[in-house]
Order: structure tokens, then sequence, then C-alpha cells
């Protein structure tokens, strides 16, 4: 299929030390999909992410390369032989209620994105208790040592953000928060949001950055605007001269077949700030069959070729693709390596129509949920449905934007009552440089991320890497970890993508990191 085909139709407080650093203007940003939640624990989607890191702070961000950094903390100390470890807050950190933050409200956080994130739900269950000591104090203490602590806790997918007490203990994880207070550097106007168009952020006058050089989300947080700007423009042509024009001053992923276009503006910067990518992939329902049959799921990954998703996604990019793509991005050719003839070894139309034959495919429906407001799970989820229609896959294509999707995925009723088989979404691809933060390849079943697959021999080579000291067996098992994947089939890898950005050269260049932040950009 080709991407041209895929793509037609569808071109609060008193003041303190101020964080804002001298700007005298609004910064218009066009986000890759409609804001449709304000709660990045709630989830994981991107848009809500970026957003949230504006809003909220969290107890270690993460320079560019990935290294996690104290953010909210002042410092911490590790005790009793790495079971107790302290955590002790910078002052004069406020929210944007303007209540101070203190230690309480960091551990209600803590457990409430606990229970949500399956890298939450590791950490419960090594913790013995969570404790406030002081006002800036907190003491998490283990049943046995967890050194990757830090690195969990700067995770961006889903972020372990920082909220009052009273909204934290008030609000079911698996319900959104009713309330937008954060302590971050920027603060919301709520009466100026319209879902999925329109909303904008203001410096938070009582943010006190810190002194280090800001790195992705890690540093000094300096707002150097008056006010940022969310504008929703799902016509990616009309966004894109938008920025031609002047009217917007930041696009977050043009497509690939306009990037021509605004090469040749001549007020418009094109760049890749996130050198990582994303790991594209279609996650199926595990608890709803067919798809909770692993033999049809070894079908579905047969049937999936890589490079033609990857080039309806990124045709007019190519060099933004890398195939083939397996489970994990550790580095080492023996983890990332194994198993990749599943998704190296094509498959004929007829070998694929056998594999759903013995799996007992019955030709029943698979309701497919399509977004059809991002552009990239758009193009993907179109070559997906046209692939497994031709080996005879009964597909129930729903189109639907990407706030109904949100909504429709956390859903596990069966598919006669508004349930669902399979979705695209995707990952970041620092999250599985190693399986401590691979939330999609776990299989602890009701706590894992949506799609709840179950799988004993992932978890126990997953549990048995995070006591691992041994780099050896700790290289053993992430191979071990990728070839039970291929075999269980937790989600189908559709690739690897790493999209451009494009800037108007009225800014200076944002920060590099796999998520677009906006403190330390200047306008003007």
């Amino acid at each position: 299929m080709k991407r041209r085909s895929l793509l037609a139709g569808a071109a609060a407080a008193g003041l303190a030390r101020p964080a804002l650093g001298g700007g005298t203007s609004t910064l218009r940003f066009v986000p890759q999909s409609a804001l449709g939640s304000l709660d990045p624990v709630w989830t994981s989607a991107m848009t809500t992410r970026n957003v949230g890191f504006m809003i909220y702070d969290v107890l270690f961000g993460r320079d560019e390369h990935m290294n996690p950094k104290p953010q909210m903390l002042e410092g911490y100390n590790v005790e009793d032989d790495g079971k107790r470890w302290v955590m002790t807050l910078r002052p004069n950190q406020w929210f944007h209620d303007g209540e101070k933050v203190l230690a309480r409200d960091c551990v209600a956080s803590l457990k409430r994105w606990m229970q949500r994130d399956p890298g939450g739900a590791t950490l419960m269950a090594r913790l013995d208790a969570i404790e406030a000591v002081d006002d800036r104090t907190f003491v998490l203490r283990l049943k046995k040592p967890f050194p990757p602590l830090p690195t969990l806790l700067s995770k961006f997918q889903t972020a372990a953000i920082m909220v009052p007490q009273r909204i934290a203990d008030a609000t079911d994880p698996f319900k959104q928060m009713a309330e937008t207070v954060g302590s971050g550097p920027f603060r919301f106007l709520a009466n100026e949001y319209v879902i999925g168009s329109h909303a904008a952020m203001v410096p938070f006058e009582k943010y006190v950055p810190r002194d280090e050089p800001a790195s992705f989300t890690s540093g000094g947080h300096k707002v150097m605007v008056d006010r940022v700007e969310w504008k929703m423009i799902p016509d990616a042509a009309t966004a894109a001269n938008a920025l031609i024009t002047g009217e917007v001053d930041w696009l977050e992923m043009p497509i690939p077949d306009l990037l021509p276009m605004l090469k040749k503006a001549p007020n418009v910067v094109l760049g890749r700030l996130d050198d990582y990518g994303f790991i594209s992939q279609l996650r199926p329902n595990h608890l709803n069959a067919p798809t909770s049959n692993v033999l049809f799921r070894r079908a579905l990954l047969a049937a999936i070729d890589q490079r033609e998703v990857m080039e309806g996604m990124m045709g007019g990019d190519p060099d933004s693709t890398v195939v083939p793509q397996g489970y994990l991005n550790t580095g080492k050719k023996t983890v990332d390596l194994a198993g990749i003839e599943a998704v190296t070894t094509r498959k004929s139309i007829d070998a694929v129509k056998a594999m759903l034959a013995e799996s007992g495919y019955k030709g029943e429906k698979i309701v497919l949920l399509h977004t059809s407001d991002q552009p990239f799970y758009n193009a993907a989820t179109q070559v997906v449905a046209d692939t497994l229609i031709r080996v005879g896959v009964n597909i129930d294509d729903q189109v639907m934007d990407f706030g109904t999707l949100l909504q429709r995925r956390a859903s596990k009723n069966p598919l006669d009552k508004g349930g669902w088989s399979l979705f695209v979404s995707v990952t970041p691809v620092p999250e599985y440089k190693d399986p401590l933060l691979g939330s999609l390849l776990r299989g602890n079943g009701k706590d894992a991320w949506i799609g709840w697959p179950e799988n004993p021999r992932i978890e126990t080579a997953y549990n048995t890497w995070l006591d691992s000291t041994d780099e050896a067996e700790k290289t053993r098992l992430e191979r071990e970890i990728q070839l039970a994947a291929f075999d269980a089939v937790p989600f189908i890898p559709l690739g690897r993508y790493m999209p451009r950005v494009a800037w108007s050269k009225s800014l200076t260049a944002p920060l590099k990191g796999p998520a677009p932040v906006f403190w330390n950009v200047r306008k003007g």
C-alpha cells in the first residue's frame, strides 16, 4: 500500500524568584494529536505526557542522554544495604493552588502512580513502606535492594508526577483527576481549555528553577515566554501552512510528505530533536478471543511486513525508519536480533492463512480501533487493516479520534459490549534499552499495561533480571525476554521511526529529547 493513498484527504500565587526569563511573547505549538486528557497517570498518551511535563514536576528528571537526575529532590541517601531510600525535597516548592509542596504529597502521588503503572507495580511489590518523616523528607523502605529506583522514577511514559495529597488520595488511579494542579514551571489555564482544540499555559510565578543547566526533563527549567498555546490543527497541510505564514511557531510532528515544502520555507527550521525514536506497535487484547489465542497472534506477527508499515508512515522520509525491529533496543546484537527471523522471514499469504486455520480462527470479527486524527497512527493502522484483510481476517475497522480511542482501549468488555481486539500505538525507544521500563513487554496480567497479557516465562526472567548484579547474566536474561516475547507476542512490533520537528526561526532551538519541552526556549 502506498503512502500517498493512505494520506489522501487528510492532507495563582504571590511572587518568589520568577521562572520567567524575560520573554514578552506567546509560543504557539501544534501537537501531534488532540489533547484529550490532562492526567499523565491515567493515560500514557504522548500529548498528555508532554503537557504534563509543563504542568507537573517529578522527583527525578532525565537528561538528553537518558541519565536520571534529582529534580524536585535536593538529594537522597541509600541506607540499610540498599533497602532504605531517604528522599529530601528542595526547599521553596509550591503547587499552583498556592499550597507548599510537602513530603506527604509525594507519598500520596507515588501510591497512586504505583497502582497504575506496570513499573510502579514492580516497585510496590518490593516496597515494605513509604512514609513522610517531616515536611521535606520521606522514606521508602524496601524488602530487597532496588538500585534502578532513580531510573524508574524518572520514566516519562507513564511519568510519576507529583500532585497535592488531597487530589492524589481522592482520585482513583483508573479515573482522571478532576483538577489540574501541579508544581511545574507552567500553570494551566483551565478557563481557556477547549478539549481537542485549544489549551494555554503561563509561567508559574512561584516556580524556582534548579541551578544546573537544563537537559531534557532535568536541570533548570527557565520559562522564556509569557505564554504557550497549544493549537490542535487536525489537517497536516493546514498546520504546515500555519507555520510557514507565522500563525504558529512549532509543529511537533509534520508528516513526511510535507517536509520538502517546509524545507523551502525561509522562516522554518527542520530538525530531529529525538535521536531515539519510537517503536510502532500493534497491541492485541489478551482477554478477548481470538487475539487471546497465542497461535492467532503469531499468525498476525507473520502477516505484518515492517517495511510496508514504515513506508506507509514515513514514505516521504525513508532515512527516519529502522527495520527490522524486535522487542528490545539494548544495543547488544545478541539480544536485539534474537528471534528476529520472525519478522525478517516473509511468509506467503497462503502460509499465513494456514497459520490462522491452525489457530482455530473461523472468520470471527476483529475490532480494530483506528485513530484518524494522528497521521502516523492513522497510516500504520491503514496498512495493518489492508494486510489483515488480505490474509482473511474479518476486520471491523472502527475509525475514531484519539481521545475516543483512549477511552475505548481501557475497556475490558467483550467485543459485543464495546470491547476491542487491536490498536496501533507507539513506545519510546529509551524505555526499551533494557527490560526495566518496558511496560508493554510485561506479562503480569491484571497489572500489565492495556491489553493485559499474562506470561510467567517473561515475568520470571524479568524479576530475575531485576535482582541480578552480573552483567553477563543480565544480557542472557534480556535475550530470554526477547525470545519469550517473540513466542508469546505481547504486541506486534511494526518498526522504528524518528520523526522530524519543524519550528520557526523566531525560536531558539528547543532542547533535545524524546518529548518536546518548553523551558529554555525563547521567541524573538
